[in-house]
């Protein structure tokens, strides 16, 4: 299995993979942006991230007393 190993990784792949990064690195922008988001956008964004983090666990704990109640499938 090292012999195996040894023969994946050839000079020829490592060469190859730096190049794909410093492709992917350029495409890579470090510019300040074309508009600036307001407060106002920022409260609104984190809110509706915030829902739909919260809102799934809400209603699973909500219902756990549905789910209790339950009857309880047949052990097969």
């Amino acid at each position: 299995m090292l012999a195996f190993l040894r023969g994946a990784v050839q000079p020829v792949t490592v060469c190859r993979a730096r190049d794909i990064v410093q492709k992917r690195n350029s495409s890579i922008y470090s510019k300040p942006p074309k508009s600036k988001i307001g407060p106002g956008q920022s409260f609104l964004i984190m809110s509706v991230f915030a829902v739909a983090l919260l809102a799934p666990a809400g209603w699973i704990l909500h219902h756990i007393p549905e789910y209790r109640q339950r009857a309880k499938p047949p052990p097969s």
